[in-house]
């Protein structure tokens, strides 16, 4: 880890920040007393491995990797303080980062209040290797509203508290230490911004909060005019081919900047091209390796910002080429003088997710690489005891998602939490499908109960700060193949203006299937019928319909196994609940019996069963909470599974 200083000088802190003005009574602020949160009773074997040398050191993205970076987890100094009230000059403690603050495993363990602020500060120092670059500050996640103060220097602000954003901070650092210092505000469940399950008083279905930086944090240069800023790669499987974007972070407008693309199979080069920056390149792929939950093959993929000999040479601009065919013909024979200004790695894969027909004549049917594939799986809502939103490690991830395969599952939908970038690269390797949740957020009134056909009115800044926070998940995740559906709405959790937003996702991103609305309260949009039913045995009361019939939630049998609960003094629940291992499994079977039979019979083409795991005051997982113990023994599993495999 790299260690963490105090500043020089507290006075300076103050007037640097805040004007002279304040100094004094800056000075004087103390960190403001925080009510603490009950600590985690349990732990999953991971989160007891975790330590501030280990906490998440792998590189955060694993489809953009660069050859040099710094990563910045580890311990920070950290303050709770009223809102109003300016930088503080003594702080409360340390708090182990990527971990919120409320968390067991950031070793702070306390509420943040919607009329506090929570404050981060350490101190880093730039590799002298780095000098004549860029220098990005990255983070994964800082949930909720933060701004970022280098050496006294207001450098940016960021509301989202579940997407990846950075801060150009090249012209805010000195030679030597450098003092970053992060200001965060969460309103929680006082707001309407997208928050997933988090209530600032958890119960039932809700829980503990998660506030301040929650994923990882890490520095990395780049160059110091154009760089690779994002690779968008739509797999386009009927033509064999892929389609790639490459954006700089500023345009390009000369004719000898181009991108070099190289697909690799292992080591042998399957593809490669060049084209002019600015424009969209296709890698053409001879006899593809196709991506299925069986066979989850990845191409690695180099790209490269280079320069070359102009391929028009002495052409006069008004009579080189227009048309893009043409332009990229010439630039793929085009000379590459010199190194590359700018390389990442990452991969692809070759997969088409689509909606086609099933066995059942009439009715539509998911299908994956052109063939029908059933999606069964569980609703995965992300949790952990010890670090709530934040995973413990990538081993624990691992362990999750080859439970679910070895079981006999070959999907997850990942219930109203955006996760790391890692945990997408651990499903594209291993081979499972994704269903994608948008974060919900709403207030109180702002649900649309069960059955009603009017949807809430919502505030303008609450759709627009939606709308923000689900484009940019859509950009940030676009590339990961194991995601096939964006769902846009859970059930009437702040549903508003369905069958527009379902339209706008799928212009966005026409490569995937649209679940518009799981359960409730659908409006006729997207591609699927979906329906919740936690009723002992299943009900699917549509046989047929226009769209993809799924069920979006079922299951929810409950088993408290002492040792194991979230809190043993309180009732623990599942939608049934069941004592012993005999009467889960019997309960198990019933359900699963009617999935098969609406398969067979009415074309059901997906299955959400609730839960991976028990989450906090919820027993109705195939896993206890800390991951310890297996409901279900997984070759069971995977045999009631089997025919929808099939």
């Amino acid at each position: 880890m790299n260690s963490i200083r105090r500043f020089a000088s507290a006075a300076w802190l103050s007037a640097s920040l805040f004007g002279a003005g304040v100094a004094a009574h800056a000075q004087t602020t103390a960190p403001a007393p925080v009510p603490p949160v009950r600590p985690a009773p349990i732990l999953s074997r991971w989160e007891k491995q975790v330590t501030a040398a280990n906490a998440w050191r792998e590189y955060p993205r694993p489809q953009m990797v660069r050859a040099q970076w710094q990563n910045l987890n580890g311990m920070w100094d950290y303050a709770i303080t009223p809102r109003t009230a300016p930088a503080p000059t003594t702080f409360n403690g340390q708090i182990l980062v990527p971990f919120c603050v409320e968390s067991t495993l950031s070793k702070v363990n306390k509420a943040l209040m919607p009329d506090q602020r929570l404050w981060y500060r350490r101190s880093v120092t730039v590799p002298q290797e780095w000098q004549n670059q860029r220098v990005l500050l990255h983070f994964g996640a800082v949930d909720y509203e933060c701004s970022l103060w280098v050496n006294g220097g207001l450098v940016g602000s960021h509301q989202g508290g579940s997407d990846a954003f950075s801060f150009d901070v090249t012209d805010y650092l000195k030679a030597g230490d450098n003092q970053l210092l992060l200001g965060v505000l969460d309103p929680t469940s006082t707001g309407e911004q997208p928050r997933g399950k988090q209530l600032l008083n958890p119960n039932g279905i809700w829980y503990t909060p998660v506030s301040g930086i929650w994923q990882t944090v890490w520095m990395e240069p780049v160059p110091k005019q154009a760089y690779i800023e994002e690779v968008r790669l739509t797999p386009e499987l009927d033509s064999s081919r892929v389609r790639v974007e490459v954006v700089l972070n500023e345009p390009a407008n000369n004719a000898t900047t181009a991108i070099r693309l190289t697909a690799l199979d292992g080591k042998r080069t399957v593809a490669t091209t060049l084209v002019r920056s600015g424009m969209t390149a296709y890698l053409n792929l001879k006899d593809p390796k196709l991506w299925a939950p069986d066979t989850p093959f990845l191409y690695d993929l180099k790209t490269e910002l280079v320069t070359v000999q102009d391929p028009f040479g002495s052409t006069p601009r008004n009579q080189r080429p227009r048309q893009p065919a043409a332009v990229r013909a010439a630039y793929a024979k085009a000379t590459v003088t010199g190194t590359a200004l700018d390389a990442v790695n990452g991969y692809f894969a070759m997969r088409k997710i689509s909606v086609g027909p099933g066995p059942i004549a009439g009715q539509p049917t998911l299908l994956l690489n052109n063939k029908v594939v059933f999606h069964n799986g569980p609703l995965d809502q992300g949790w952990w005891p010890g670090g709530l939103l934040t995973p413990p490690s990538d081993e624990a991830m691992i362990f999750e998602i080859d439970f679910l395969k070895k079981a006999g599952f070959n999907m997850l939908r990942k219930h109203i939490k955006v996760e790391p970038d890692r945990y997408y690269y651990q499903c594209d390797r291993l081979g499972i499908l994704v269903w994608q949740d948008m974060p919900s957020g709403f207030l109180e009134g702002q649900n649309v109960a069960p059955g009603a056909q009017i949807e809430p009115l919502r505030r303008s800044l609450g759709m627009e700060q939606f709308e923000l926070e689900f484009r940019r998940m859509i950009d940030r995740l676009y590339s990961h193949p194991s995601i096939v559906t964006w769902v846009v709405h859970n059930e009437g959790w702040g549903q508003y203006d369905n069958p527009r937003l379902a339209a706008w996702v799928k212009g966005l991103d026409p490569s995937r299937v649209i679940n518009a609305v799981t359960g409730w309260n659908d409006q006729g949009a997207g591609d699927f019928y979906d329906i919740h039913t936690y009723e002992e045995e299943p009900n699917l009361p549509a046989a047929k319909s226009n769209r993809v019939i799924a069920i979006g939630e079922f299951g929810g049998i409950g088993w408290p196994i002492e040792g194991h609960l979230w809190n043993p003094s309180m009732r623990n629940w599942g939608y049934q609940t069941y004592h012993s291992a005999d009467d889960v499994l019997k309960a198990y079977r019933k359900k699963y019996a009617k999935i098969v039979e609406y398969y067979q019979q009415k074309g059901l083409s997906s299955a959400v069963y609730t839960q991976t795991t028990d989450v906090e005051g919820e027993v109705n997982g195939l896993l206890t909470y800390d991951r310890e113990v297996i409901k279900i023994p997984i070759k069971t599993l995977r045999q009631i599974h089997a025919p929808l495999l099939k």
